[in-house]
């Protein structure tokens, strides 16, 4: 499976390789580049104020077009990929927003993803078609592409934290900065994968933890994610790799002590409870397992 390549459209049409394999990008490609053609025109090829690019946007997205959230699906697999949800004009927010940035940038209007807790949102800088994007404190317009192109406020914003984490995590404007294509991508991702594993779909899952691993090496949780997959799947020696290098990564003092100490050390028997303990115990299970095929 190749690696998502430079331009986010292309990066989501790759994760839907994990369920597609046979996949041809470039008919969506295509789409999407006849459909910010399509946009460009609503705009009438001259330059204009954010909130009128943004209108228009939303009247061609989802008044013409007819794209909405799927709140009766939200947990379909096909909500995630943005094949899916170009044929179909529904999605969760996150994919939504893919197609939503996609069509502004072939339409010349600047747009942004946001890493929003529990709700992908989008950003618009004020100024003439977009302006130069400014810092975070800087006036821009939020966006949600879940619900037709909404315009929040922020205590709109500050509404949607409470009903998406609850009262544990405080309203900060930086939660409202733009996201990487490394951001969004990672969060389709984790999305997917959790999806999948709630489905018990292993092979899938383990698919998209090897993408996240593709896209972030250093992500040693999905190391250890992808060694639970592989041991779900019965592929021993895979697992024991990885769940091996996931302990070896781990900060001194946090990994439970090596085999070859006879016994675990007093500190980490009152460790034994935790994850990691458990990941132990799981690699020594596998290191007799796999011993016993040699």
């Amino acid at each position: 499976m190749a690696t998502p390549g430079d331009d986010l459209a292309s990066a989501a049409l790759t994760i839907a390789h994990v369920e597609y394999p046979a996949l041809e990008q470039a008919r969506y490609l295509d789409q999407l580049d006849k459909m910010g053609s399509e946009a460009s025109a609503r705009l009438g090829g001259r330059t204009r104020s954010t909130e009128e690019a943004v209108g228009a946007l939303n009247e061609y997205l989802f008044d013409e077009q007819g794209f909405s959230g799927n709140r009766d699906q939200y947990d379909d697999p096909r909500n995630s990929f943005i094949n899916d949800v170009l044929d179909r004009r529904t999605g969760i927010p996150i994919s939504l927003a893919v197609v939503y940035l996609e069509v502004a940038r072939r339409a010349g209007v600047q747009v942004t993803g946001v890493n929003f807790p529990g709700h992908f949102l989008l950003r618009a800088p004020y100024g003439p078609s977009g302006g130069t994007a400014g810092r975070i404190g800087d006036r821009s317009l939020i966006i949600d592409p879940f619900h037709g192109g909404a315009r929040l406020s922020e205590q709109d914003c500050r509404e949607l934290l409470r009903q998406h984490v609850g009262d544990d995590v405080a309203f900060d404007e930086t939660l409202l900065a733009p996201a990487t294509r490394h951001d969004v991508v990672v969060r389709m991702l984790v999305n997917l994968k959790r999806l999948y594993v709630r489905m018990r779909s292993f092979p899938q899952a383990r698919l998209t933890a090897d993408l996240l691993l593709s896209v972030d090496p250093s992500a040693i949780t999905e190391l250890r994610d992808r060694g639970l997959l592989a041991y779900h799947l019965q592929d021993f020696a895979a697992a024991l790799r990885d769940l091996e290098a996931y302990l070896r990564l781990l900060p001194k003092g946090q990994a439970p002590a090596d085999e070859a100490d006879d016994a675990m050390t007093e500190g980490a028997d009152a460790q034994e409870e935790s994850e990691d303990a458990q990941i132990w115990e799981h690699v020594k299970s596998l290191r007799r397992r796999v011993a016993g095929f040699n």
